[in-house]
């Protein structure tokens, strides 16, 4: 059996989490929107048509902001379909999906959407077809109180009050090939800079995120971050990331290494934020905006097959397994522990496509497998970020040296009465027995540990059985004066909470 070690210092402090961090993303794709959040006529559906059951499940995640409404779509989408009488809003073609887009939900209904899951919209413009004038014009509808053109037309759409939106995203992977009207570093850099200027005119206190690379693995990587930045830095606030991994080959011990990968990208992006602030004798630090990552390729084979042109059809409909579960809790360690850089992340994406809540069009809502480490870590990931030292054996794989069997992030709550562990045990063969140190933190007592772990690494949640894979508790734990020991099942994503004993 393995013997790792934990030892925490209250003063070994990382960050303290922005709650931006547990973002989640909807996109005009698949059935996100149709069929997800919004499907008239459903037995759950509001009177607006939202699903009341998959607003009930968002809520268990606890989601503080959500992108929207894109992704690929947003570089080919006129704002301005979406709003108004619904009987009036066109159909049209969308290119980067290949479908048919019906426009029934837009900005405002999005809005209203977030406003009953008790989240924030973080809003995309148009860099694609679109630029400056269209952007301005939308912050103007969302943000102006009145007694413009475009104010006056939102009190006119029903909505007297502002929107408020307060972080925007300035278009979506724009080096992509892929990417409807896409740019070279120094064209997206001059376009994302005037729109930035004006949006900022409308609205000084919004702010911005610039589209970094699509990927690590991008030609254009590092290079397009800092041409970009070395053209936007005094207008915008973050850059984004993307990553999304996947075990096509069945190699697991390789699969649950891929966060080494995350954190070196995470870095080498930070590192290029900060070349551009010394060569610009900056002055403030540009963050991060992690605006997409998950696993999804368990879908690819087939999307291929679907036919054009279609509403809503099956995209991207990924159905996760334990395996994905456990690499997810390892993906949202990784956030935390460089949560003094990444202030934004966005799960990608939240309902039906790649995303923890799947839907049945006219049934049942369930929680998908990585629904659990997303949950624990939004409820009991806020607060103050430890850094913990860990000493634990390591493996090598197919692509990653040195990859520690025991990952680990710690969090203190804001008044220093809870401590929150996440930890992971990669091993597919053993379990661990951990030993956690608790020097500084005197009268803490343990109050609850769950565990996330299967003998089957392929066991899915699915309509016919939704609790599959579920937490549960952690048995073999124990609390002696300074030291938590716990014994981590094989494989498992774990979660021990202890909070002041306000008696002693």
């Amino acid at each position: 059996m393995k013997k790792p070690e934990i030892l925490l210092d209250k003063d070994f402090v990382i960050s303290k989490t922005d709650e931006r961090l547990f973002g989640s993303f909807i996109e005009h794709l698949g059935r996100a929107v149709y069929g997800g959040i919004y499907e008239p006529g459903h037995p759950a559906a509001d009177e607006k048509g939202f699903r009341a059951d998959v607003i009930n499940l968002v809520k268990e995640l606890n989601v503080p902001i959500v992108r929207y409404p894109g992704g690929n779509f947003v570089s080919g989408y006129n704002w301005e379909d979406g709003v108004g009488p619904k009987e009036l809003r066109p159909r049209k073609l969308e290119l980067a999906w290949r479908t048919i887009e019906t426009n029934q939900v837009g900005t405002d209904d999005f809005v209203d959407w977030c406003r009953k899951a008790g989240t924030e919209p973080m809003l995309a413009v148009n860099l694609g077809t679109r630029g400056p004038d269209e952007a301005r014009n939308l912050v103007e509808y969302c943000n102006h109180k009145s007694g413009s053109f475009y104010s006056d037309m939102r009190i006119k759409n029903g909505y007297k009050d502002p929107h408020g939106i307060k972080v925007w995203c300035l278009g979506n992977e724009m080096d992509g090939p892929w990417q409807i009207g896409g740019k070279t570093a120094e064209e997206y850099g001059r376009i994302a800079t005037e729109t930035a200027k004006v949006m900022k005119w409308v609205d000084p206190s919004i702010e911005l995120v610039a589209c970094g690379s699509s990927g690590s693995g991008m030609a254009t990587f590092p290079h397009w971050e800092t041409t970009v930045l070395e053209h936007t830095y005094d207008y915008v606030d973050y850059i984004s990331l993307h990553t999304y991994y996947g075990n096509r080959d069945d190699d697991t011990p390789n699969y649950l290494a891929r966060t080494l990968d995350m954190d070196s990208f995470i870095k080498r992006v930070v590192a290029a934020c900060d070349y551009v602030k010394a060569k610009k004798r900056g002055k403030k630090n540009i963050n991060l905006s992690f605006d997409e990552w998950n696993v999804w390729y368990h879908s690819n084979e087939q999307d291929r097959k679907m036919e054009p042109w279609t509403i809503a059809p099956p995209q991207l409909e990924d159905i996760y397994n334990f395996e994905d579960a456990v690499l997810v809790g390892l993906m949202l360690i990784t956030l935390l522990k460089n949560s003094d850089r990444v202030k934004i992340a966005c799960l990608a994406q939240l309902v039906n496509v790649i995303a923890p809540i799947m839907t049945e069009n006219g049934g049942a809502a369930w929680r998908q497998t990585i629904f659990y480490p997303f949950m624990h870590a939004s409820n009991y990931g806020r607060g103050i970020v430890l850094n913990p030292v860990i000493k634990s054996e390591k493996y090598d794989s197919k692509d990653f040296t040195d990859v520690p069997y025991l990952d680990a992030a710690v969090i203190l709550s804001e008044d220093g009465n809870e401590l929150t562990i996440f930890a992971v045990n990669r091993s597919m063969d053993d379990s661990m027995q951990v030993d956690c140190e608790l020097r500084c933190f005197p009268g803490f007592v343990l109050k609850e540990a769950l565990t996330l772990a299967n003998d089957d690494k392929k066991a899915v949640n699915d309509k016919s059985n939704p609790d599959r894979v579920v937490p549960v508790k952690l048995e073999q734990i124990e609390h002696k004066d300074s030291k938590i020991t716990v014994r981590l099942p094989k494989m498992s994503w774990n979660v021990i909470r202890l909070g002041l004993d306000k008696n002693k």
